[in-house]
C-alpha cells in the first residue's frame, strides 16, 4: 500500500485500498488485519488515520471488530465482484414537506455559469437524439463521483440517466416483473413514505411491509416475506432516521445471495452525514445484486427531475431499454451542465456549503425541542433533512401543531417527522418556542 497523501486524505486512502483488496479477494474473508498501530508504523502514518479507516469499513460492512479478537474480514458472500455474466439475474405536492431542502440555496450563478460553459463548448450533434441511458459525459462524471464519494463499485456502463429516484424505482420494478413474467413481491420498510407506492404497484409491484428498528430493516423478517426484491434507504430511513447496521448489512447481502433476490437501494439523504464520512452504499459491498439509484432533488432541487440508476449490468442493459420504448431519455443540456458541475468542483463546493448550514439548522431545531418539550425523544439526527420526534400524546396533533407554526412536520408511525432544512435557525427556534406559548413572535420569526 502506497500512500498520496495529497489525494482525498489518509485515512481515506487507506479505506479504498483495504475495499479493493476485500472485493478483489487478496483479504479473503476472516483475515486478521494487523493491529492500527502496527499498520499505521508501517505505513509511516498517524495511528488515528488507520483507526478512522478501519472503523468506515467496519460502517460499510467490510470489516468487523470486537473485543479482544481484533479486527477481521466479514464474512461476505461471494457476490460482490462487479461481474457482467448476466446469468445471475432474471432475463430478459404540496408545500413544503419534512424532506424538502432549502430551494433559495439553489446554487444560480454557479449553475448559470456551467450552462454557459456547456452552451459555449457543445458541438451541434450534441443536441440530437442519445443514449437513452444518458449522456456518456455525465456517466463518467457521475461513476467517478460515486466511487470516491459513496465507495460505489460502479463504471459508466452501469449507470442509466432517469429523471429521479422515482422513475429510476418504477423501471427498475417493470424490467424485473417482466422478465419474472408476472407482478414482484417487493418489501418495503415499514414505516415508509407512501408516496411511492402508487407509482411501485403500477410498475409491477406486490408490497409487504418489513418492520424497521433500531439497525434498520428486520432481516429475519424480510426472509419470511418470500420477497423478490427489496427496497430500502440504508443511508438514513425515512421517517426514523435509522442508518442500517453492519450486523444488518451482512445479513440482507447473504439473503439476497441466497435467494437470488435484488435490492433496491435509494441513496436517500446520503449526501448530508453531519457526525462522519457518509457510510458506504450498500452496492459497493455487493454490486452484483443491487440497483442503486439517487438524484439531486435533495442536494439541488427535486424541481430539476435530475437522477441515476447504477445496476449490475444485465439489468441495466433491460432498464436502457424500457427507457427507449417509454420516452427517449431525459434532456441533454441539463445532463451535460451537471456533468461540467461536477467536473469543476462545483457541486463538491455546494454540498459542503449546504451541509454546514443544515447541521446549523438541525441544532436549532435539537436544542429547541430539548428546552421546550422535554419529553419529546429526538432521533435520526445523524444525516438527512429530518428528524424523528416521539412524542408521549397524539403524533398527528403533535404534527399539526408544528404546521401551524410554520415548522414542515408530518406524522409517520409513532412520532412526528420535523424537517429543518427551509428555515433559518432563528425562525426554527422562534416556531418551536411559539408551539410551547412562550411569549414571541407566533409566527416563528425569532
Amino acid at each position: 500500500m502506497t500512500i498520496n497523501r495529497e489525494e482525498g486524505g489518509i485515512a481515506g486512502q487507506i479505506a479504498r485500498d483495504l475495499r479493493e483488496a476485500v472485493r478483489s479477494g487478496r483479504l479473503a474473508s476472516a483475515t486478521r488485519l494487523p493491529a492500527s498501530r502496527e499498520l499505521a508504523r508501517d505505513l509511516g502514518v498517524s495511528r488515528g488515520a488507520v483507526v478512522e479507516a478501519y472503523e468506515q469499513l467496519v460502517a460499510e460492512g467490510f470489516l468487523e471488530s470486537r473485543v479482544g479478537a481484533g479486527t477481521r474480514v466479514a464474512l461476505i458472500a461471494p457476490v460482490g465482484s462487479r461481474s457482467r455474466d448476466a446469468r445471475s439475474l432474471p432475463e430478459s405536492l404540496d408545500g413544503y414537506r419534512p424532506t424538502s431542502p432549502d430551494l433559495g440555496a439553489f446554487p444560480r450563478r454557479a449553475w448559470l455559469a456551467a450552462l454557459r460553459q456547456v452552451l459555449a463548448t457543445l458541438p451541434n450533434d450534441a443536441l440530437d437524439y442519445g443514449d437513452p441511458g444518458g449522456v456518456r459525459e455525465l456517466r463518467v462524471e457521475l461513476a467517478a463521483y460515486l466511487r470516491r464519494v459513496r465507495a460505489a463499485d460502479v463504471v459508466p456502463e452501469d449507470i442509466v440517466i432517469v429523471t429521479g429516484v422515482a422513475q429510476g424505482l418504477s423501471l427498475s420494478v417493470h424490467v424485473l416483473a417482466k422478465a419474472k413474467g408476472r407482478p414482484i413481491r417487493l418489501a418495503t420498510e415499514a414505516p415508509t413514505s407512501t408516496r411511492q407506492e402508487p407509482l411501485l404497484r403500477r410498475a409491477g409491484a406486490e408490497l409487504a411491509g418489513v418492520p424497521v428498528d433500531a439497525e434498520g430493516i428486520d432481516v429475519g423478517a424480510l426472509a419470511r416475506t418470500g420477497a423478490d426484491a427489496v427496497l430500502l434507504t440504508p443511508a438514513h430511513h425515512y421517517p426514523t432516521g435509522v442508518v442500517l447496521s453492519p450486523r444488518r448489512r451482512a445479513e440482507l447481502v447473504a439473503w439476497a445471495a441466497a435467494t437470488g433476490a435484488v435490492i433496491l437501494e435509494d441513496d436517500y439523504d446520503a449526501e448530508f452525514r453531519f457526525d462522519r464520512d457518509p457510510v458506504g452504499c450498500l452496492q459497493g459491498l455487493a454490486p452484483g445484486r443491487v440497483v442503486f439509484t439517487g438524484s439531486v432533488s435533495k442536494a439541488l432541487a427535486p424541481g430539476m427531475r435530475l437522477g441515476w440508476l447504477a445496476a449490475p449490468p444485465a439489468l441495466a442493459a433491460a432498464v436502457r431499454r424500457a427507457r427507449a420504448e417509454l420516452d427517449l431519455g431525459s434532456p441533454v443540456l441539463d445532463q451535460y451542465t451537471l456533468a461540467y458541475f461536477i467536473r469543476s468542483g462545483g457541486y463538491d463546493r455546494h454540498l459542503r456549503r449546504m451541509r454546514r448550514e443544515y447541521r446549523v439548522r438541525r441544532d436549532a431545531l435539537v436544542t429547541a425541542l430539548a428546552e421546550h418539550f422535554p419529553d419529546v425523544r429526538v432521533q435520526g439526527i445523524s444525516a438527512g433533512l429530518h428528524l424523528y420526534a416521539e412524542v408521549d400524546g397524539d403524533p398527528a396533533a403533535f404534527a399539526g401543531q408544528a404546521q401551524a407554526y410554520g415548522l414542515a412536520a408530518e406524522s409517520a408511525g409513532q412520532g412526528v417527522a420535523i424537517g429543518f432544512a427551509c428555515l433559518s435557525e432563528h425562525r426554527i427556534a422562534g416556531a418551536v418556542r411559539a408551539m410551547a406559548g412562550v411569549k414571541g413572535d407566533p409566527a416563528g420569526q425569532g
